[in-house]
């Protein structure tokens, strides 16, 4: 029978995406509440200076041709649904 192993815990870096393993505790930022993992010293820094600049949601806009649309939609409109009568 085999001994299985629990995956290593990975983080991403706010600042620059890059994954961090959480045994990096030399770079690490509590905010809110929650620990952050920073891959160095720069980033953490960054993070410190703004955290609220790299913790905003950047996928909540759609890319691409469909994004474009939606924008366009959106403006033509004002932002309200579209109604057929």
């Amino acid at each position: 029978m085999e001994k299985s192993t629990s995956p290593k815990q990975i983080f991403i870096d706010p600042v620059c995406f890059m994954k961090v393993t959480p045994d990096k505790k030399d770079f690490t930022f509590t905010y809110k509440m929650r620990t952050y993992y920073f891959c160095a010293e720069s980033c953490r820094k960054a993070f410190e200076t703004n955290p609220d600049k790299y913790l905003e949601s950047k996928s909540s806009k759609p890319k691409g041709w469909w994004g474009r649309y939606l924008e366009r939609l959106n403006k033509a409109t004002g932002g309200k649904s579209q109604k057929c009568h």
